[in-house]
């Protein structure tokens, strides 16, 4: 008889042994919320940007051929802050007031070269830049040279 209450001992022992089972498995459901709320944050900040770019025109082939060739405008600009126009020294007062006549002149087909130095500052370029976006002059800036 006294054998029965060590077996019923044993018995409880390993029903305990059981119940503490550890399981290996991933739960996928906080990783998916977390994804959908970065989603939801790019998608309402990318809205919300608004692009202040310059459009340039880069240089290169163009499909359409002209029939009354033009001498292009070229405005240089050397790293002492001087600006030329065609080879004649001018003011940025001055190359605003020769861009305004450009434009009444030649209207949607006024445009103009910048050639800037390689010691030229980025402020006296954006500066020429600057003045023919205002006047919706098409703008190719040149390599430095």
């Amino acid at each position: 008889m006294p054998l029965k209450p060590l077996r019923e001992k044993k018995n409880n022992l390993m029903a305990i042994k059981k119940r503490n089972k550890v399981s290996a498995e991933f739960n996928m459901s906080s990783l998916t919320d977390i994804i959908f709320l970065l989603l939801i944050f790019f998608m309402l900040t990318s809205s919300m940007i608004v692009p202040s770019a310059l459009n340039l025109s880069l240089p290169g082939k163009k499909s359409t051929n002209n029939s009354t060739p033009t001498t292009p405008v070229i405005i240089s600009i050397e790293g002492n802050g001087n600006y030329f126009m065609n080879d004649t020294r001018i003011s940025l007062s001055d190359a605003r007031k020769q861009m305004m006549d450009l434009k009444r002149d030649k209207g949607d087909k006024a445009a103009i070269t910048i050639r800037p130095s390689k010691q030229a500052s980025n402020d006296a370029v954006v500066a020429i830049m600057d003045i023919a976006y205002k006047n919706k002059i098409s703008a190719v800036l040149d390599s430095p040279h």
